[in-house]
């Protein structure tokens, strides 16, 4: 993996297994609570060739960094370890940083969120990094950070309904649609090009869903005649309704032989439903996910789950530190792809102490 340059820092992450409240509270410096584990892999970020935004053309107020009040929007619970990891992190590196941190937690709720912005903002953040529930209707949100002259990292999903630097400043998260296409090249090797497969969808209304299906459908257009799509439904990205979901669809469709879920969370609930019609998974039923959780790389070692690609939640670093550079004049790129891990039979067992 290529190492971030300079002028984005050099980011220490630390993967985190507290399940951190959501309310919006202020946190000091000092060390991570009971439950932090320091560790994991680090975000790096792929610096491609792209356009920029610096403090003068997006129009902030310069503050100084160490007294800054950060603000973090977090679009869902803390129920599951992509979005445990990804509030731990940033709540560590602001601990690590001295630099005061508010939280808000929308709980899957877009009105909430915005409320929470705009909360945020109220209660003095001058930095916001937000982790938008959906890719459009923050528009209210972010119009209430402009007219503060207030900077704002997106992270994990994208906006398309908003403009780098002019709503927010930039975008920090992994490519979705090569993630979809690595699961899909995980498949083929794993299928030897042949199997009828079943797609759990993530939830609807942001790009992740619509790009890790677009990644992997269209590699095997291009690249397996034999793998044929026989069924899609969404998961909403939870365990309980990836089990659900695939319980029927293998009812409507015992010659499924593959399921490729858009998320571990559904990969999980997958291989409960496998193993409870009767047949064995990652055998009879072969799986691929995306996410790179702890959970699910050990599965692979056990050989129930075939293959993950990583979707790594450890923003923390990234994020302050594309704060930190942007306050001090540097131009940020308004994309900031960062680079993930992936994991099958050959690497899991070796790995497994990365994963979150």
């Amino acid at each position: 993996m290529l190492t971030m340059k300079s002028s984005l820092g050099a980011a220490v992450a630390v993967a985190a297994l507290l399940v951190v409240s959501g309310c919006a509270n202020p946190e000091g410096s000092g060390s991570g609570g009971p439950g932090s584990t320091s560790g994991g892999g680090q975000q790096t970020a792929s610096n491609a060739a792209g356009p920029t935004c610096t403090i003068d053309a997006y129009g902030a107020t310069k503050v100084d960094f160490s007294k800054a009040i950060v603000g973090f929007s977090q679009s869902e619970a803390e129920a599951n370890p992509f979005r445990i990891t990804e509030t731990q992190s940033i709540t560590d590196e602001a601990q690590k940083q001295g630099v005061q941190l508010l939280k808000r937690n929308a709980n899957s709720n877009l009105s909430q969120q915005i409320s929470d912005i705009q909360g945020l903002l109220a209660q003095g953040a001058n930095l916001l990094i937000v982790a938008p529930l959906n890719s459009e209707g923050l528009e209210p949100a972010l119009q209430a950070a402009r007219d503060k002259h207030v900077p704002v990292v997106t992270i994990d999903r994208k906006l398309s309904s908003a403009t780098a630097c002019k709503d927010y400043l930039t975008f920090i998260g992994s490519d979705f649609v090569t993630q979809g296409k690595r699961a899909a090249t995980q498949l083929v090797k794993a299928t030897n090009g042949t199997a009828k497969v079943a797609i759990l969808l993530g939830a609807t209304g942001n790009n992740v869903t619509t790009d890790r299906t677009s990644g992997f459908t269209d590699y095997l257009k291009a690249n397996a005649p034999n793998v044929q799509v026989v069924a899609q439904q969404t998961g909403d990205f939870t365990r309980e309704k990836g089990q659900s979901v695939t319980e029927q669809l293998l009812q409507a469709h015992p010659e499924i032989t593959a399921i490729y879920a858009e998320n571990d969370e559904m990969a999980l609930g997958a291989v409960t439903a496998i193993n409870g019609a009767g047949k064995k998974a990652g055998t009879d039923i072969k799986v691929f996910s995306v996410d790179g959780t702890k959970n699910v790389v050990q599965d692979i070692v056990s050989g129930t789950i075939n293959g993950d690609v990583e979707s790594n939640p450890r923003f923390g670093p990234l994020a302050l530190s594309t704060l930190k550079d942007f306050l001090d004049g540097k131009a940020i790129p308004q994309t900031i792809t960062i680079q993930d891990k992936e994991y099958d039979s050959s690497n899991a067992a070796a790995q497994v102490g990365n994963a979150y």
